[in-house]
């Protein structure tokens, strides 16, 4: 039989800023914990994001459970060295249980009642609740064609990329145009790289709107409180993040001024190696630039309805420009009369959970089952997950809430 003493009240999976979160709340709340991560805190920080990567919420926003901003940038944008740099200063100033180097290969049921056990690289850990926090992008999505380009390609990853130095001579092809895809593609047409972007169907937000970073407007207005099921109701599904620039506004229009060649969405490759596009790339512009003009429109009502006297709306730049679209549209590419050398695939990622032995918590595509990041099965819990409860979930601003509700959720339950 087990001795209680060796039982954690919860184990923590993951060591970034919702791992570090809950901990956080564990700790207020005395419970006995550990937080176990593969590699070092902020691991995908580290090796999944490219050099010249900012976070897109600004430096007043950036901030874990407890803290608040009072440096002399409030608007700017922290690279990522520096906001790993802020979580492990969060960890070390709260004594945070964090055991790097700490891989968990199995979640199963424990052999007492109640308990679970998760096999690790340094031995087995007991415990009465778990919440994984291991990140739910950290396992690229390919199109099933990838496999049929030219074998002499480079095929790479958004998780993958870091500069343009890294990358062979030649043209670029960047597929996908949220958030990665088109910040990529900036990156590459500034280090002066022929880029082509195959665009798809994503939003768009203006990074400033009204005097203020649209990050503020859309927390105080409850935007980001749109519960999950809403959002389904609305657009029957759970649409991709709208683009937002780190620290400007970014537009398909402003990145085909900037000299990148928009295609419309990569449909396959035919025979002989040819790359097909769909003639959609003018409804893709549109639907970005009525994204946006959506969002301002429910900031515009909220500052009504709520008397702030905030400053007229002014002219974006990056929303004014004129389209460069090609024309005749591009429908085809060769690679060979193209220059293209590289394909950078931006065109999502899944969470990998395959460690997770337990039934009725992981779906048959190998995603979380759960309601508000409570799994069904007592004491396993989902936390970081993108759109979990609401739009703002995904996200740091969301944490401080989301660890305090689950940490709750598991007092409660003891």
């Amino acid at each position: 039989m087990t001795s209680n003493a060796n039982v954690l009240d919860a184990v923590v999976v993951g060591a970034g800023w919702a791992g570090l979160g809950v901990s956080h709340s564990l700790a207020r709340r005395g419970l006995r914990h550990s937080i176990l991560e593969r590699g070092r805190i902020g691991e995908t920080w580290r090796t999944q994001r490219w050099d010249s990567f900012r976070m897109n919420t600004p430096n007043v926003q950036t901030v874990m459970p407890g803290d608040s901003y009072d440096g002399p940038d409030p608007s700017g944008a922290l690279p990522c060295s520096e906001f790993v740099a802020l979580l492990e200063d969060f960890a070390r100033r709260n004594g945070l249980p964090v055991e790097p180097d700490t891989a968990v290969t199995e979640l199963a049921r424990g052999h007492e009642n109640g308990e679970y056990r998760l096999t690790t690289s340094r031995g087995t850990v007991l415990a009465r609740n778990v919440v994984i926090a291991s990140g739910h992008l950290n396992r690229p999505v390919r199109p099933i064609w990838a496999a049929s380009l030219t074998p002499g390609l480079r095929q790479i990853d958004a998780s993958d990329y870091r500069s343009a130095a890294d990358l062979p001579g030649g043209a670029a092809l960047v597929v996908g145009s949220g958030q990665s895809g088109a910040q990529i593609a900036e990156d590459l047409a500034t280090a002066g790289r022929t880029v082509f972007l195959a665009t798809s169907r994503v939003g768009r937000l203006s990074r400033r709107y009204r005097g203020r970073d649209i990050m503020m407007w859309l927390v105080e207005s409850g935007f980001l409180d749109v519960r999950r099921e809403e959002i389904i109701r609305l657009a029957e599904r759970i649409p991709p993040r709208g683009l937002l620039g780190a620290e400007y506004t970014l537009s398909l229009q402003a990145l085909s001024a900037r000299g990148i060649v928009l295609l419309g969405r990569f449909t396959g490759v035919e025979e002989g190696g040819r790359l097909s596009f769909a003639d959609d790339l003018e409804a893709h512009v549109r639907f970005a630039d009525e994204a946006s003009a959506n969002v301002k429109r429910y900031i515009d009502e909220y500052i009504s309805r709520s008397g702030i006297d905030a400053p007229v709306s002014e002219p974006d730049p990056a929303e004014t420009v004129a389209a460069h679209l090609p024309n005749p549209t591009v429908r085809y590419l060769y690679v060979a009369e193209s220059v293209i050398t590289t394909v950078v695939w931006c065109t999502g990622f899944r969470g990998d959970f395959s460690w997770v032995s337990l039934p009725g918590i992981i779906d048959s595509g190998g995603q979380p089952i759960h309601e508000d990041g409570v799994a069904a099965l007592p004491g396993i819990y989902f936390a970081g997950l993108d759109f979990a409860s609401t739009r703002k979930s995904g996200t740091i601003l969301a944490i401080a809430e989301e660890a305090h509700r689950l940490v709750e959720h598991i007092v409660g339950r003891s």
